[in-house]
């Protein structure tokens, strides 16, 4: 992989090169989608037997410290899937990436509103997905913004 000062923007691998939002968007997508894959396999998933499809009952926990259930698998898996569809072009992966970053920014107020006892946490969060959610809104908000604004001006430049 090769990066151009000139391009910031811009990262390329061999003879391809695809804008580092798109790319970013990409790698995020994939990792939602390991990660969905990963909550349904046992011993990656401690107390597999005790997932549930949602709620807080569920007591399945992905790397013995995130709380899941199969629908919580499933979001990740929808929003992997999301991602890698969205890579495509430049405008759908600020979109996914930002858009994304807007949910888990939700998902981690929502997480700390609702008790994790609460038959409104309905998903299930714990206080580890709490943080996690936080992690993930500031850092793909963060990604959309600094790699979709080079994309602008790269556009601007151009015409």
């Amino acid at each position: 992989m090769s990066y151009s000062s000139a391009q910031p923007w811009r990262a390329t691998a061999g003879m391809r090169s695809r804008p580092a939002l798109q790319t970013a968007a990409g790698v995020v997508g994939a990792v939602f989608l390991l990660v969905g894959i990963l909550g349904f396999i046992p011993g990656v998933t401690t107390n597999y037997g005790e997932m549930q499809f949602a709620g807080h009952e569920s007591e399945a926990m992905l790397f013995g410290v995130f709380q899941v259930s199969i629908l919580h698998n499933i979001v990740h898996l929808l929003f992997g899937i999301a991602g890698l569809a969205m890579m495509r072009t430049a405008s759908a992966a600020r979109a996914f990436l930002i858009g994304g970053g807007l949910i888990y920014l939700a998902l981690w107020i929502y997480g700390l509103i609702v008790g994790n006892e609460s038959a409104a946490n309905f998903v299930p969060l714990n206080t580890a997905d709490d943080w996690l959610h936080l992690g993930l809104a500031i850092g793909m908000i963060g990604l959309g913004l600094l790699l979709g604004a080079g994309g602008r001006q790269q556009a601007e430049t151009s015409r």
